[in-house]
């Protein structure tokens, strides 16, 4: 998926994934979630998520109705890290991020 936002282009196809995750419901659940986190070239990170029709990526249809979409938001390198912290990401926030993080 290829988005445009604030004149910059998104590109899952150029990007490289760091880490994915869902929801563990089938992809046809209307509560099917699945995100991936990517990193552009330039360092900037970015989440693309697929959802269906009873959640955050549901799209209005007409009718009352809603279906399943897909969608790219940007996120900086904080929202990044606590992404990972909440979504198992462990071994990615070693990997790209031990800068920022603290020995327990």
């Amino acid at each position: 998926m290829k988005k445009v936002i604030d004149q910059k282009v998104y590109d899952t196809k150029t990007a490289t994934e760091l880490h994915s995750w869902d929801n563990g419901k089938f992809a046809n659940d209307v509560g099917y979630v699945r995100e991936t986190l990517y990193r552009k070239n330039n360092g900037s990170f970015f989440i693309y998520g697929e959802g269906g029709a009873l959640t955050e990526y549901a799209v209005y249809c007409g009718n009352n109705s809603t279906a399943g979409s897909e969608n790219i938001k940007r996120v900086d390198r904080e929202e990044a890290i606590e992404w990972l912290e909440r979504h198992d990401g462990a071994e990615v926030l070693t990997e790209h991020f031990s800068e920022e993080l603290e020995q327990a």
